[in-house]
């Protein structure tokens, strides 16, 4: 579990985030909601220690990662894994060198150690037939899944996920999200996911923040978020067509 307590941060006496807190859970899909320049980004990146709020405090199963030293730092991130939002893999490594490369930078297993974790890893997100292939031959939505097997081969603890199916196709990212959800209840993982993409909300959306102008204004879960009434969560929900005729469906069959 991951504790957000009154965290605020500001960048050149700008006010980015203002007093937000919450709490990502163990075995579920935590999701961050907002439009661009909400501050769902700079949170995310206050949470994993790449920056340092202002004030407040974030707890990782009650260890402060505000107060932490290098070394306990570095020791925190052996327990996360971490899935951009370009896949972020390395051209000229195989898939399999790419899964192997956190095991290679911070695990004491002997090479064939980690090359079998590397191995169950793919074979977890159905690659294990393209290991030897470079990334350049495959397809985004692979690209992802390897980024995701790369992500949980440390066997993290925490799982923090940037816009994970950000140039997918409305299948292949219903796919990710389906991986995503079942890897997090599987290994108990806290997996925390920066998002806009509505499908993955009413899919996975087990615990909801919905941030606007660096203020958590809403939370809940997929279950609920339909029905909120809060008017700018419903703004941003019902932007796009999709959402209004759900919406409008909804309402008919309950009158």
């Amino acid at each position: 579990m991951v504790e957000v307590k009154n965290i605020v941060k500001s960048f050149e006496n700008k006010l980015v985030l203002n007093d937000i807190s919450a709490v990502f859970e163990a075995g579920k899909t935590n999701l961050i909601i907002g439009r661009s320049g909400s501050g769902k980004t700079v949170l995310i990146k206050n949470v994993v220690g790449l920056i340092k709020p202002d004030s407040g405090s974030i707890l990782y199963n009650g260890r402060d990662i505000t107060c932490m030293k290098k070394v306990e730092l570095k020791m925190l991130r052996r327990e996360m894994g971490m899935l951009f939002q370009g896949s972020a893999l390395f051209d000229s490594m195989t898939v399999l060198e790419n899964v192997m490369f956190p095991l290679v930078m911070f695990s004491e297993e002997n090479n064939r150690k980690k090359m079998e974790r590397a191995q169950f890893c793919l074979e977890r997100v159905n690659l294990l037939d393209a290991a030897q292939l470079l990334p350049s031959e495959i397809s985004g939505g692979m690209m992802k899944r390897v980024a995701i097997a790369r992500a949980i081969a440390l066997n993290p603890r925490y799982l923090f996920c940037d816009e994970p199916n950000s140039g997918l196709d409305p299948k292949t990212a219903l796919l990710i999200d389906e991986l995503i959800h079942d890897i997090t209840v599987e290994y108990g993982i806290t997996t925390v996911i920066n998002t806009h993409d509505m499908n993955s909300v009413i899919h996975i959306g087990d615990s909801i923040i919905f941030i606007k102008d660096g203020e958590k204004v809403w939370s809940g879960n997929k279950d609920n978020i339909m029905v909120a009434s809060n008017q700018d969560l419903n703004d941003f929900i019902f932007a796009s067509d999709l959402f209004k005729k759900i919406k409008a469906s909804d309402e008919s069959s309950n009158r």
